[in-house]
């Protein structure tokens, strides 16, 4: 039976020496290496504001408003404090693409995700999770610094190098789940997911910070050339630092410390049955509930992660009138705040578990819970407080803040119905639940096309409302924590095969 889990103190100090665990620093290079990846899914979000003429696309949008006889919806926000309104003379950029064209722009790196998220699984699984991360990042370097140049010569280009960091991207979650689903003890689990995904947090802050930043002093071209060419010190320590599993690791690595996840794992030393490599039981996933739980939470709840995620700084702009400035430190504090209690929920669902209060089913719940009830409440007073600046952000960062709870809720339940094929189950979630990373740009881009009202945003969030309560039904019902058989499928029959087999010999004889 495997240990509980120790105080943070202890776990300095495992060989009676000062010792850092590498199953944390394993989830923290993790943790990086997602916050990268999500720099480069959001930094184009923030960069399009200063890529863009904006003058010449609401001229055009004008243009074209009177040539079809229509008439445009006027329902702008009149602010009386006008000291960080946008300046639009100072952040026109070269490229007219209009508002539909730049959902497509927005919503191009998910084509990319969504193809090479079953492969990138399957990869994670039989290969190696540490080289599918590491090539992961690598692409999106190469990408991004490629991206000046292809925007230049034709927005279609720019596309294509927006589907090659997305085919980066998407890999990304199934190898991370892979390495957690080696590296976590069962009683650390919830913590060292949350430390790895909430990378994803940290990333968007730091990218919209820094893309926001170098859009406003710099020419827009130096956002792709200086954040690729950081993501290279990464790669090189991840490579030099972090195996694909404790049996794999030596360096940085005490016995102990190998000794206790193995133990807690139920490896019990025994490398050899750890390497088979199980056939993925297809049916029984599939008509599994507690998995197409987690399948429908995590597509509701990427709906509104998305949303905000890729749509929040245009929201800041283009109604709550934000200078570029402002948009950038205003659309990223939420994702600071969210770091920050995706931390603390992870902690203390982990103590109160560790304690035998809750079950692991009730954890998962109660995180879950968290991250799709209080967005839901604050988008739709997002919806209803109008032009006032001060309330629609501290709406958005509370709610923003706690999707953070889906790192502790249903994106760690993979690996507890089943830890064998971790990389594969959140594969196929995050397949199904990229499907709103590509409509929700088009989708907010039609209906804001020529319409940048509170109206029109007025129903992108009721949509939002509207899945997260089907979220939160269909996983409270159908949600579990426990290890589903299918998990072992396999070995089970083959040893009852084994047993069987020396009887018919027994009966011949």
């Amino acid at each position: 039976m495997a240990r509980k889990s120790r105080d943070i103190w202890d776990l300095f100090t495992e060989t009676g020496g000062v010792v850092f665990p590498i199953r944390y620093l394993m989830a923290i290079m993790g943790s990086i290496g997602l916050a990268i990846i999500y720099g480069f899914k959001v930094n184009v979000s923030v960069a399009i504001v200063a890529m863009v003429n904006h003058t010449a696309v609401k001229l055009s949008s004008t243009l074209h408003q009177l040539e079809s006889n229509t008439t445009a919806i006027v329902e702008e926000c009149q602010l009386d404090d006008t000291s960080n309104t946008i300046k639009i003379v100072n952040e026109d950029g070269p490229f007219i693409w209009n508002e539909p064209l730049q959902g497509l722009i927005l919503s191009s790196y998910f084509w990319g995700y969504m193809a090479s998220l079953l492969p990138g699984g399957r990869m994670a699984e039989l290969l190696s999770a540490k080289w599918v991360m590491n090539g992961s990042v690598l692409l999106n370097v190469v990408a991004s610094i490629l991206s000046p140049v292809a925007a230049e010569l034709h927005y279609s280009l720019f596309i294509v190098m927006r589907v090659i960091q997305g085919i980066g991207g998407g890999v990304t979650f199934p190898a991370m789940h892979v390495m957690i689903a080696k590296w976590a003890p069962s009683n650390e689990r919830s913590i060292l997911a949350s430390i790895v995904y909430a990378g994803t947090a940290l990333g968007t802050v730091i990218s919209i910070l820094l893309t926001g930043i170098l859009a406003a002093n710099m020419e827009w071209k130096w956002i792709f050339y200086i954040e690729g060419l950081l993501c290279l010190i990464w790669c090189t320590a991840w490579w030099i630092m972090i195996a694909d599993s404790p049996e794999e690791q030596t360096r940085f690595i005490s016995q102990e410390e190998k000794d206790y996840i193995l133990e807690s794992l139920g490896h019990q030393g025994n490398n050899g049955e750890q390497k088979e490599k199980l056939a993925v039981p297809w049916g029984e996933v599939l008509r599994s509930k507690p998995f197409m739980a987690i399948l429908i939470a995590h597509f509701c709840s990427n709906f509104g992660w998305y949303m905000l995620l890729i749509e929040l700084p245009t929201f800041m702009n283009q109604i709550l009138k934000f200078d570029m400035s402002s948009n950038a430190g205003l659309s990223s504090m939420p994702f600071l705040c969210m770091w920050f209690f995706t931390m603390i929920l992870s902690k203390t669902l982990a103590v109160v578990q560790d304690k035998g209060l809750i079950t692991v089913t009730t954890s998962r719940k109660i995180a879950t819970m968290l991250s799709s009830v209080v967005p839901m409440i604050c988008l739709i007073g997002v919806s209803y407080v109008g032009c006032s600046r001060t309330l629609a952000v501290a709406l958005m960062t509370i709610g923003v803040t706690c999707i953070g709870g889906m790192y502790s809720g249903f994106l760690s339940n993979h690996i507890d119905i089943a830890p064998n094929f971790a990389g594969t189950l959140v594969a196929i979630t995050n397949c199904v639940a990229t499907i709103p990373g590509f409509v929700v740009p088009i989708f907010v881009g039609k209906l804001t096309h020529g319409n940048q009202t509170i109206g029109a945003w007025r129903i992108i969030f009721f949509t939002t409302v509207v899945l997260y309560i089907v979220e939160v039904v269909v996983y409270t019902i159908f949600g579990s924590g426990e290890e589903q058989p299918w998990n072992k499928a396999k070995v089970a029959d083959e040893e009852t095969s084994d047993q069987t087999l020396p009887l018919k010999e027994d009966i011949k004889k």
